[in-house]
């Protein structure tokens, strides 16, 4: 018994003493930066518990450990510091700059660079800043992320085409669009649209594929892409593979759209007023023994026209609801690693009758053979049905049926559609046809990686990108306009990119601070398409769709062409003490497209930087932590639209009824291609560690051999009396603006802010002969933007008699123009009254992160651009141009009296007051929009492993939630999607406009 609590009172000291061992000490000292600057905000956390604390302004600390626990500082831009507490109570730490943090990895187009050392205008873009937004194409995602890049969605069509400007328009009739290079692969960009509104080719790529985007804005980043690169490269990296335990991703998303804005019409009671008054003061239907009452019950069916009030708007827009859900299994091992996704979205759109479905599958495998050779595998395809419907510009799409008659139902009383409206009702085209384009696209790129020596690697890929687009479109016998028993068209266009890029890369040090990387390649390209459709009238019934159950093949077409190119490029770049940095390329360009006498191009570029933080005289700065100074140059060129532009061309034609051959195109063995030079000087700075960084950058872009279809003596004798031919210069100018700021990091707080501008210039420099060249409403005219508005000026409303009135702008006999005023508007003179290419467009993103929550949001916006309502002179005449119903402003506003102070004219049925093509229906298009707007929870991670999982995320999201602009219009940014060209923009006409969408979505991980 004794011995029995001998033993327990031994075991009871030890305990006693292990205690004694374990009792926490608090532990004090201060954590500097390399240069001994004390760092306030540093993160302390005991490792493997809930203690933590921070360092005060003077880098002070003290906290609550054991010996033996370890200490965890981290800080934003420093490498994380793991310290085991011993029998001291002070503890003292400097940290070490986190080279790999403040040096992200770019990709600069046959190879990658860390961002310290880039001499560039590369904007780099990763995953996270795009997921999470619903929208149908990844550019949509980059709106408002990189400064000097626009991108504007065409409409709030599903598969309305995305215009991606960089740094101003460089071309007039060539591409305006930037090359997109997918994993190394140029690919396929064109619009392939069977009729006058685009598709977006781009739909196929599914944003939740995409790692990293890095967009090439200036022309030393361009240089290496040669004669397509004038108008920037977007570089697009996809998801891979990393060693480790396999992963599965899971992410859904159910999503409710509405159109982002909605016009006031006007009800039927304030119609019939405007009707009335406007018949007064005219008396056009007295004059045809026609009444108001008689021409309105004339479009009410069946029913008492004073008894219906339609609106129309209501019909022509839909809910939306949008399904997305994606799965992905990553992981791999130290030989092999993979990245396999599947993606489906179910997208039906706001306008009546357009709806989009995606499938898509991505494989994405890097295997390592041994230690001197790597392959891999780049594939993806993707199925896009497009449920389509009829262009702007036209009386059979949705957004027309605005101007139908208030007082006109859209059903009849016994449910079925009216036929009677004032404009075919295109509920009828909706019920009775169906135009379905179906898009298949297969991606791929298999390459090797060859290590021939200790520093020297050869690349090897073969690419390949083929896009086929199928369209069915049938009309049923009781559909508008059919004049048949029924009609069906049907069209298959095919368009494939095989490409081959090698490359050597040699990495190589001299000495102590010398590095050295050269790159030598070549590549080579080929583009085929293919297109046939085909035309068939006359149905035994509507059930009958196909082309084989046609009556009558009554139309019938096909093509084929092609184009290649064969490259040969060098890249070197050099640094000495990682401060001075060098970088020069040049390009060999060698295109089918080019005219015999300049089948190569050159396209040389050359950039430096000097990181002047790195210098002794900066390097102990506390409060200056980065600052590079950088420059550059290059040329970068844009090849013609058109494959065989340079030759002389014969097509067949039919004389008296036989085959025959015509004379189709002038030869210009000449032709070449756009050649833009461009310089850039950046600065690059950041302070206090870098929680504050930017760049600012100015450029200046000329553009020279324009190409034009210029005018010929008729004595050549050649179609249209027209050759294509390099003539003409243009040039853009601005600058370039982003701040970074991590505004609070701490332990459980985090919040970051990015802040991007950029203000852009352009103008035309010389024209051919230097006259102007005038479409409908637009101008190119040397000293002014490309594309501005040519139109006489509205002066507003006589008060006296309630005459719409315009400027004269004739010429006095001094040179000085007339600024007197006439209610005639064939006696004005037009005038370049403004442009539709913003001045500044700017970006602001703010992330949030609070323990599990996060919450972020993007603004963008525009200054200094102009809209043309080309629907103006129907929607705002006051029944001058027709019945079609009125915006209220013209109800609200309109000239009534003698003495009326107003800007809209007395309403007069059927007589010109004011619907005249002028300023009246040009307005700024200034906006700033809520483009996007997140908030999710997270669950912590010690709930995650008890589950086993890795993730589980709900978040909630809004996609153009507010828009602040005074834009009468439906959007802004809209334009009519069937007068979109090189020299006809701006436009508007019956244009949707873009979804305001919200979204429940949720990401789990295993």
């Amino acid at each position: 018994m004794k011995v029995k609590l001998r033993l327990w009172a031994i075991a009871l000291a030890i305990c006693c003493f292990t205690t004694l061992q374990a009792q926490e000490n608090t532990i004090t000292g201060t954590v500097t930066d390399q240069a001994g600057v004390p760092l306030p905000g540093v993160n302390i956390l005991v490792d493997g518990t809930t203690t933590g604390t921070q360092t005060d302004f003077d880098g002070n600390y003290a906290i609550s450990a054991a010996q033996g626990q370890v200490l965890v500082f981290t800080y934003i831009g420093q490498r994380t510091q793991r310290v085991t507490v011993g029998a001291q109570n002070t503890i003292n730490v400097q940290m070490q700059e986190d080279a790999q943090a403040l040096d992200e990895v770019v990709v600069v187009g046959f190879g990658t660079q860390i961002k310290r050392k880039v001499t560039d205008n590369i904007a780099k873009i990763e995953a996270d800043e795009i997921g999470g937004i619903a929208t149908p194409s990844f550019q949509g995602a980059l709106i408002g992320k990189a400064p000097g890049v626009q991108i504007t969605q065409t409409n709030g069509k599903l598969d309305g085409g995305l215009n991606i400007t960089i740094r101003g328009l460089s071309s007039v009739t060539a591409s305006q669009q930037p090359l997109f290079v997918i994993d190394g692969i140029e690919m396929n960009n064109n619009n392939i649209s069977s009729t006058t509104a685009p598709t977006n080719p781009l739909l196929a790529l599914n944003p939740n594929d995409i790692a990293s985007i890095d967009i090439l804005k200036d022309a030393s980043a361009a240089a290496i892409f040669g004669a397509k690169g004038t108008n920037g490269v977007v570089l697009i990296t996809t998801k891979r593979g990393k060693q480790g335990k396999s992963s599965i991703s899971l992410d859904v998303s159910t999503s409710y759209g509405e159109p982002s804005n909605t016009r006031d019409w006007l009800n039927a009671a304030d119609y019939i007023t405007l009707l009335e008054e406007a018949e007064a003061n005219s008396g056009f239907l007295n004059s045809i023994g026609l009444t108001v009452d008689g021409l309105l019950q004339g479009f009410a069916g069946d029913q008492d026209f004073r008894n219906v009030d339609t609106d129309w708007q209501e019909f022509a827009f839909q809910d939306s609801y949008i399904q997305d859900v994606n799965l992905s299994v990553s992981g791999g091992n130290e030989k092999t690693k993979s990245f396999i996704s599947g993606g489906y979205t179910d997208n039906e759109g706001i306008v009546r009758g357009n709806a989009l479905q995606r499938y898509s599958v991505r494989a994405n495998i890097d295997h390592k053979v041994n230690d001197w050779l790597n392959l891999g595998l780049n594939s993806s395809y993707s199925s896009t049905i497009i449920d389509r419907i009829a262009n702007d510009n036209s009386f059979l799409t949705p957004m027309q049926a605005i101007a139908q008659i208030p007082t006109s139902p859209a059903f009849l009383s016994n449910g079925d559609i009216n036929g009677n409206t004032l404009y075919a009702n295109f509920l009828l085209q909706d019920r009775f046809s169906f135009r379905t384009t179906k898009q298949r696209r297969l991606l791929g790129k298999v390459f090797a990686e060859i290590k021939l020596l200790e520093k020297l690697r050869l690349q090897t890929e073969l690419g390949y990108d083929y896009l086929n687009q199928t369209v069915d479109r049938n009309t049923g016998r009781l559909a508008p306009f059919q004049s048949t028993n029924g009609q069906t068209f049907a069209s298959d266009d095919g368009a494939e990119i095989i490409s081959t890029n090698n490359y050597l890369t040699y990495d190589t040090t001299f000495g102590e601070a010398s590095n050295f990387t050269f790159v030598l390649g070549s590549n080579f390209t080929r583009f085929k398409n293919r297109t046939t459709s085909v035309t068939g009238d006359g149905f035994p019934t509507d059930d009958f769709k196909s082309v084989a159950s046609a009556a009558l093949i009554s139309a019938g077409d096909g093509t084929f062409t092609n184009w290649a190119q064969l490259s040969y490029f060098a890249r070197v770049t050099y640094d000495y003490a990682g401060k001075y940095l060098f970088k020069a390329s040049i390009r060999r360009d060698g295109s089918s497209r080019f005219g015999a006498e300049n089948q190569f191009g050159y396209f040389p570029a050359a950039s430096a930087g000097w990181i002047i933080s790195e210098e002794d005289f900066l390097s102990g700065s506390g409060t200056l932590s980065y600052l590079k100074l950088r420059g550059s140059w290059g040329i970068n060129g844009n090849t013609p639209i058109a494959n065989f532009g340079s030759l002389g061309l014969f097509g067949g034609a039919s004389y008296n009824g036989e085959s025959a051959l015509e004379f189709t195109q002038g030869a210009n063995p000449d032709l070449k291609w756009e050649e833009t030079e461009q310089i850039n000087f950046g600065l690059d700075f950041g302070f206090l560690n870098n929680r504050i960084s930017g760049e600012i950058d100015y450029y200046k872009k000329k553009t020279k051999d324009l190409l034009f279809n210029t005018r010929v003596p008729f004595e050549a004798l050649l179609p249209s009396h027209r050759v294509l031919q390099n003539v003409g210069n243009l040039e853009n100018e601005g600058f370039e603006f982003s701040l970074n700021t991590t505004n609070i990091q701490t332990q459980n707080l985090s919040w970051k802010t990015n802040l991007n501008f950029a203000i852009n210039k352009n103008k035309i420099t010389n024209l051919p002969n230097g006259e102007d060249l005038i479409t409908t409403r637009n101008i190119l005219r040397e000293g002014e933007p490309i594309n501005s508005f040519y139109l006489i000026e509205y002066a507003g409303v006589d008060p006296a008699n309630g005459d719409a009135l315009y400027v004269l702008n004739t010429e006095n006999p001094d040179g000085t123009l007339d600024k007197s005023t006439t209610n005639d508007p064939t006696a004005a003179e037009r005038i370049v009254a403004g442009n539709p290419n913003p001045d500044v467009i700017a970006g602001l993103s703010s992330n949030f992160n609070y323990k599990g929550l996060d919450f972020s949001f993007t603004f963008q916006g525009q200054w200094g651009g102009q809209r043309y309502n080309n629907a103006g002179s129907f929607q705002e005449t006051g029944l001058g141009n027709g019945l079609d119903n009125q915006d209220q402003i013209i109800f609200d506003r309109r000239w009534q009296n003698p003495g009326d102070i107003t800007d809209v004219p007395q309403a007069r049925l059927f007589v010109n007051n004011g619907h005249s093509e002028s300023t009246r229906y040009m307005q700024d298009a200034d906006f700033i929009r809520l483009r996007n707007v997140a908030i999710g929870y997270s669950l912590p991670q010690e709930v995650l492993e008890r589950i086993g999982m890795s993730r589980i995320r709900i978040y909630v999201s809004g996609l153009n939630l507010l828009t602040f602009t005074d834009y009468r219009g439906y959007d802004p940014e809209s334009s009519d999607d069937a007068s979109i060209s090189n020299t006809n923009s701006g436009t508007t006409f019956y244009s949707a406009p873009q979804a305001r969408v919200y979204t429940l979505g949720l990401n789990l991980g295993f």
